[in-house]
């Protein structure tokens, strides 16, 4: 019995690490965290995530979704070619002031673990 629940762990292990090692042999990014600091409420914003294909097969991304209708992504709708570079453009519209912080998951075609986009700031609020 417990060599079958080693067994088990270890095959866990090997296929939760070769998961999130996927989407990294297809996509280099430079930075997958952007900070806007101080911005100003009913402003949009907006910053470019950098990333290269370093797979052997041409790219696509399936899609880009932010986690809320604040938050935009605009993302290449074509494959990208062997070592050539795109961005992912993703902009913030601030409704409520304060600190915030919004994630875009994105989904390569065939790669099972999506890459994970985080920005963050601060806004302030707007003059009357």
């Amino acid at each position: 019995m417990k060599i079958l629940l080693s067994c088990l762990m270890a095959f866990l292990f090997l296929t939760a690490h070769a998961q999130t090692d996927s989407a990294s042999k297809v996509a280099k990014f430079k930075t997958v965290t952007y900070s806007f600091g101080k911005i100003k409420q009913h402003v949009p914003v907006t910053t470019e995530f950098s990333f290269t294909n370093v797979g052997t097969k041409p790219l696509i991304i399936e899609t880009a979704v932010a986690e809320c209708g604040c938050t935009t992504p605009d993302y290449p709708k074509t494959p990208l070619s062997k070592d050539k570079t795109a961005s992912i453009k993703v902009t913030y519209n601030a409704e409520n002031p304060g600190k915030f912080t919004k994630k875009v998951t994105v989904k390569f075609a065939n790669i099972a673990q999506p890459v994970i986009l985080t920005i963050d700031g601060d806004v302030e609020p707007a003059k009357s």
